[in-house]
Formats: structure tokens, sequence, C-alpha cells
């Protein structure tokens, strides 16, 4: 489980640590050119084995094996100032020296395994979510419908094979795995046997057909929405478990015919298609007034879902809801 959580890149605020990283570097160069500037001060008061005399680079020299904790011997205080300034000025940056470097390693450390906690917490506290297979521009297109109906970005996993799709989801404040979506590791640690949903997205109809069969492997219950580029495709992906079979190349050639003879209708579609814009197309349960039940005041009934088959559009207008019934209305987003 920690290789696969590696896996993982939750959302995080940013920190920016090459910043820091360069701020501590800076420190530590601080320290050295400080010691180095008290012993050429002082050189009178130092020996250099190899030359009487303490040059600046014999200075700077001193400073380094001093504050690292090396020390050679071969550079030494002599007289009692050079001591002094030893114990005064020199012994307390070659402290703050060491404390800098431990501090700097401690803090890699911890943030690693404050990362790691942070990633097993996220992953037992994960159901009921939506897995996203794919984040191209469709997967892109479906994330940001589902952050518009009120889904929280908590509640979407992304998984994706590219870097910059990874990146890029993260950015937005969602977590994402980078894999490959047809092996069940990688699906497991997106926890897909405890997800509501899976969308199927990728650029491939071959992938997308894996993809389902090795969800539908894993979580026999879990609706699956895939989306396929080709005709001859899409009852693959019915037969690998698919619930939900979108034909992308279809539904754009619909649009366009749509546009051709109704110009106006094609507005009214994209709007009620657009979450959270204008109208919009849902799915609600029937409210029950008097014994009977209804579909709710503010929306316009568009179809009646009984048992998994939408009842014929002509029964719509006429047939009696049921408590079980799903009911696909037309309503005002604001």
């Amino acid at each position: 489980m920690s290789r696969a959580l590696d896996l993982v890149h939750v959302p995080r605020k940013s920190r920016r640590p090459g910043v820091d990283v360069f701020r501590r570097v800076g420190l530590a160069a601080g320290l050295v050119v400080f010691v180095a500037l008290v012993v050429f001060l002082g050189r009178d008061g130092y020996t250099d084995s190899t030359d009487s005399q303490i040059s600046a680079l014999d200075a700077f020299y001193y400073a380094s094996v001093t504050v690292t904790t090396t020390g050679y011997g071969d550079i030494t205080a002599v007289s009692d100032g050079a001591r002094l300034a030893t114990v005064l000025l020199i012994t307390p940056a070659r402290i703050m020296f060491l404390i800098l470097v431990v501090s700097t390693t401690v803090e890699v450390l911890t943030v690693q395994a404050r990362e790691n906690v942070h990633k097993r917490r996220w992953r037992s506290g994960l159901k009921d979510h939506i897995i996203i297979c794919g984040y191209g521009a469709t997967g892109q297109s479906a994330a940001d419908d589902l952050l518009r109906r009120g889904v929280s970005p908590d509640k979407i996993v992304l998984v994706d094979l590219s870097e910059q799709a990874v990146k890029s989801a993260t950015e937005r404040g969602l977590t994402a795995i980078r894999g490959d979506a047809t092996r069940s590791d990688i699906l497991t640690t997106a926890a897909v046997r405890e997800a509501q949903a899976v969308i199927v997205a990728p650029n491939r109809d071959d992938t997308a057909v894996l993809i389902t069969l090795t969800v539908r492997e894993l979580n026999s219950d879990v609706h699956i929405v895939a989306g396929g580029r080709e005709q001859e495709n899409l009852h693959l992906l019915r037969q690998g478990g698919a619930n939900e079979v979108i034909d992308a190349t279809a539904a754009v050639g619909r649009m366009l015919g749509l546009g051709t003879y109704a110009p106006g209708a094609v507005g009214v579609m994209d709007e009620i298609l657009d979450a959270g814009r204008g109208l919009e197309l849902v799915e609600v349960s029937p409210v029950e007034v008097d014994g009977q039940f209804q579909a709710p005041e503010d929306s316009n009934l568009v179809a009646v879902i009984r048992s998994e088959k939408r009842l014929p559009a002509a029964d719509v207008g006429s047939v009696s809801l049921q408590r079980n019934d799903r009911l696909v209305v037309v309503r005002d987003a604001n």
C-alpha cells in the first residue's frame, strides 16, 4: 500500500520549497563568511603549519573546515585573543551551522512523514466518491460539471498516466493518481470498491473497454459511465459493464444537425447541459402530496425512469408516479 500511495497526489497549499532552501543555504554561507572574517581580522593570533602567514584564502579554508567540524588542525589559534574569539564567536557559529543542517534534514523527513500520514488519512476516509479515468479534455469537462453540480473536490479522484494532467488536477484542488487505470492495483488505490461512480474517459476506445472491464470486475455495483468515439465499440462498453454509454461522436453530430435546422435550440441545449447556468437537466425523486407522488413544483417533467427503464414519452404526462421512480426534469438552476 505504501508504494501505491506514492502515486497519489493530494492537493496541498503551495509552500515554495525552493525559496526556503536558498534561504538556508544563504544563512550557511553567511556563517562561513562570518567565521572567515573573524579569523582574517585576528590572523596574527593564528598559525599555519604550512605557511606562517594567514591569507584570506586560509581564513575561508579554516572557516569551512571549522563550521563543518572537520578540523584538520593545520591552522590553529595560538594567541589568547584568537582563542577567546573561537570560544565566543566561532564556536557559536559552528553550533548554529550544525543546527541549520540538522533542522533542514529533520524538516525534510518530517514533511515526508506528514505527507504520508495525510495520504493515509485521505485513503481511509475515501468513500462514495467519483473516479474519473482520464483527465484529457473530456475528463476535465466531466470534472467541471461535477464541481458545478455541487460535488465536493475531495469526492473526486482523477486517474491519469500524464504527469502534466496530474499536476493540473492537483492545482485545481483535486486528488489525482498517476497511473494506468486499466490496472487493478491503481484502481484499488483509488478505492474503486468504495466508489459511488466511475467515469471512463480515456483517449482510446480500446482503453475505455479495458478500464470498464477492470472496474466492473473489482466492483459489481458501482455506476459506470463510459464515453466512446467509434460506433462499433459502444456495444463492447455495454457488454463490459458500463451502465451508461455516451456516443461522443454522435452527440456532436446531433448538435451540429440541430444547429442547422433549429439554431435557437442549440443555445437552450447548451444551457441545459451546462450545470449551474440558466436551465439545467437533473434527476430527482418524486415528492408526495396528499398521498400522490408528483414532480417538484419548480420543475418540468421530461422523463420517468422506472425499474431502470425509461417510460415511453407518451406516458410521461399521464402515468401515475411511484415512490421509487426517478424523474428527469428541467428546472431553473438559480
